[in-house]
């Protein structure tokens, strides 16, 4: 009898009947509509370059190149410089038979080391591989910055939304509780019930007044970490779709974009220059000279050339044994490095792709709960079912509807994430 008269009151109520304490529903529709796309709960492109561009991070990257350009301009020039030796002496002679006789003399020489062959070009090649190392860390820093950015903006997003979803609740029962409290005022509900319905709306208030608290963070955290950024528009989320392509198509594309990786290998080619550059310094540079001196008061004057080619010894060899080993550890971080990322670039695919169905088999479950307490409440208005029953079906309700959403911008941050590593999102290229 009792399954009956529910059907009978869903079926009134579907007619356009009016019944007491019938409300908006609890949870809103968790699908937003079709016509919304990612890009519409990201933020400006343009603002989003400005914002990065203007972070302290970045201004440090960019500072980091200029020096390594002044670095490539030292190497090219060489160490060595011209030097000029001036000395002054008197000489003074004293034959057997005579008081002896002085001399005022002086001398110069002027001096320069040279390369050896093959190490100019060899400290040409470092300091172009010192500039191309900071230019990839400059985009590296760069990147990381966009990545925080993703990250504290959908954390924004998520508390905004949980803000809302409480808000609609509280909404939902101080209404209730009104007609609960006619209903106990015309005798047709005990008191236990205006309780219960006083309970539940002091928690929904708590939830809400604690989601603003958070939501009021974030937002802060958003604007203090980026200013000039603004904060998200309040807008449906938009439905995520299933990602084009295979796993190797983004796995290429990931890989091929990965700053990590290119800042690996370019630390690479430079450690080995620097094994090879130091090889060379095993024979050293010869340094050549002219010289002039004026002798005897100017009786003698003497115009020469020299050469001055230092002798080895074991700390040459052994710098160069350090830097072949250095060398020979970077090779193994870099393969250290494209493991791991390798990983992560699947591990990031497998769960953009992952997160759709989660997100659809929630919303499902989200919109079934929704019905249910619908018709217990319906049911309730017209003496049918207890007030407990409709507390608990509308609390599992807004769960579901919290956690279909987290789930929904899960997807959709993954999917941004994803898209944002192969630079497709906010490149800057």
């Amino acid at each position: 009898m009792g399954i009956f008269r529910t059907l009978t009151v869903g079926l009134w109520c579907a007619a356009g009947g009016n019944i007491l304490l019938a409300a908006p529903p609890a949870v809103v529709a968790v699908t937003p509509p079709a016509a919304s796309t990612l890009a519409d709960i990201l933020p400006d492109p343009l603002r989003v370059s400005s914002v990065l561009e203007a972070a302290p991070e970045a201004a440090a990257a960019r500072a980091l190149v200029t020096a390594e350009q002044a670095e490539q301009m030292r190497l090219q020039a060489g160490p060595y410089e011209w030097s000029l030796r001036l000395g002054g002496q008197q000489r003074r002679s004293t034959p057997a038979n005579a008081s002896g006789e002085r001399f005022n003399e002086w001398n110069s020489a002027l001096e320069r080391p040279l390369r050896l062959p093959g190490k100019a070009g060899l400290d040409r090649q470092l300091g172009e591989a010192g500039v191309a190392q900071a230019e990839v860390a400059r985009d590296d820093a760069r990147h990381e910055l966009a990545r925080s950015l993703l990250q504290a903006w959908f954390a924004t997003v998520r508390e905004q939304r949980g803000a809302a979803i409480w808000q609609d609740q509280q909404a939902l029962l101080a209404q209730q509780a009104k007609g609960v409290a006619r209903r106990v005022q015309l005798g047709e509900a005990a008191r236990l019930e205006a309780v219960q319905i006083e309970a539940a709306l002091a928690q929904v208030e708590a939830q809400h007044a604690q989601a603003i608290h958070r939501r009021d963070l974030a937002e802060a955290a958003l604007q203090r970490r980026f200013p000039g950024l603004g904060l998200p528009a309040t807008a449906a989320l938009p439905v995520p779709q299933a990602l084009s392509g295979d796993l190797e198509s983004w796995f290429e594309a990931l890989l091929a974009h990965n700053h990590e990786l290119m800042l690996a290998g370019r630390q690479r080619e430079r450690v080995v220059l620097q094994a090879e550059r130091a090889r060379r310094e095993r024979v050293p540079d010869p340094a050549i000279g002219l010289a002039f001196s004026r002798e005897r008061g100017g009786e003698e004057q003497v115009v020469g050339a020299y050469i001055s080619i230092p002798l080895p010894g074991g700390a040459r060899s052994a710098t160069a044994d350090a830097a072949q080993a250095r060398a020979a550890a970077a090779e193994r971080d870099e393969a250290a490095v494209r493991r791991r990322i390798e990983a992560d670039a699947q591990a990031r695919f497998m769960t953009a792709q992952a997160a759709v169905p989660a997100w659809q088999a929630a919303a499902r479950s989200a919109q079934q709960l929704q019905r249910s307490a619908e018709m217990l409440g319906r049911a309730y208005a017209l003496g049918e079912g207890a007030l407990a029953e409709v507390l608990q079906a509308r609390r599992l309700a807004v769960e579901a509807r919290l956690g279909a959403e987290q789930l929904q911008l899960d997807a959709l941050e993954a999917q941004a994430r994803l898209l944002l590593d192969a630079h497709r999102l906010w490149a800057d290229d």
